[in-house]
């Protein structure tokens, strides 16, 4: 079974079109130039070294090279062999908090960067269990499904912000509902939810919902992002000071509280978000120790790439285009003597 090892590579193949889409338009700019001057066949032939259709030819051998190297860097590989190995994990809901209060720089750069940066050295550290993605503000948005793909998760994240969710506020009660949703009925264990928020402006049903959600067998960890301080806040457009009805600064401040009543009702663990690999470090451990479910399936244990066989053929192809001469060198006049 071939399979790519890194098939988000293979979106640079999108370029080649808009390549392909320029010469084209350059073409046709270019035969219109020559019309307006004359016939085209007998005006090309008069342009001194023109080869007919070379332009196009080193315009493949470039498309192609390319396309190649491409490949090349995706490293097309096949599976030699297949072994039934044992995985054991758990599912694990990741909620995260876009509301523009995490757009707050008390944590830097700001506490939405850092949050995704807690998800990213959380899943670095995962290796079987199953992920799912929701972003919340005054509603929640699933992102991704719970899946073993964390580079999907990983870039999906690059383009979160709170200009995907329209209505804001921090409605955590909706974020556990819809990770509720996200988990199996049948199973009353190998179930986690992660809460990262600042909890500011949270609704007070949420407490509820992790009870609810305890009582279904899933463990709610929640990470607070921010400081009691708090910041001040800035519109992202127009990077002016936000101020409230009475014209004074907005100030948004970490609700632990909140945060830590939420955890304990979910039977998990409340952190403070300072140093991001020791919190991702505490949730993998806490993940690792709960019971774990047997995932197993057929996976490939050894495989033989084929990228340096791609990366030949695009150099080649690169070389040979430059090589390949453009147009005709001009031919030397020899003479047998001065005219007098």
């Amino acid at each position: 079974m071939f399979q790519f090892q890194h098939i988000n590579y293979l979106y640079a193949l999108a370029l080649l079109p808009l390549l392909i889409v320029l010469f084209v338009g350059l073409r046709f700019w270019r035969r219109n130039k020559i019309q307006k001057l004359g016939n085209e066949q007998l005006l090309a032939g008069q342009i001194q070294g023109y080869i007919p259709g070379r332009s196009t030819t080193k315009f493949i051998l470039l498309t192609v090279a390319l396309t190649s190297l491409i490949f090349g860097w995706a490293n097309l590989r096949m599976g030699d062999k297949t072994e039934k190995t044992e995985r054991k994990g758990v599912d694990v809901v990741i909620a995260l908090d876009v509301s523009k209060s995490m757009l707050a720089k008390d944590l830097q750069p700001d506490r939405l960067t850092r949050a995704k940066q807690l998800i990213m050295r959380l899943t670095d550290k995962m290796k079987n269990d199953r992920v799912a993605l929701i972003v919340f503000a005054g509603k929640s948005y699933m992102q991704v499904p719970l899946t073993v793909d964390y580079s999907t998760i990983k870039m999906i994240l690059q383009n979160v912000s709170p200009d995907i969710v329209p209505t804001q506020g921090t409605v955590i009660a909706d974020a556990i509902n819809m990770g509720m949703e996200s988990f199996s009925r049948n199973e009353r264990k190998y179930k986690s939810l992660i809460v990262i928020s600042d909890g500011e402006d949270h609704d007070e049903k949420a407490i509820d919902a992790a009870r609810q959600a305890a009582d279904e067998g899933v463990i709610i960890h929640t990470i607070g992002v921010g400081s009691q301080q708090g910041s001040t806040l800035y519109d992202p457009d127009t990077k002016a000071l936000k101020l409230d009805e009475n014209g004074s600064p907005v100030v948004t401040r970490l609700n632990e509280e909140a945060l830590r009543s939420v955890a304990k009702a979910g039977h998990g663990s409340y952190s403070l978000l300072v140093n991001t690999d020791e919190v991702a470090e505490r949730l993998n451990g806490a993940l690792e120790g709960m019971e774990q479910k047997n995932l197993g399936s057929l996976m490939f244990t050894d495989f033989t790439s084929y990228f340096q066989y791609f990366l030949f053929v695009g150099f080649l192809l690169l070389v040979v285009e430059w090589l390949l001469p453009g147009a005709r060198k001009k031919a030397k006049i020899k003479t047998d003597g001065a005219i007098a």
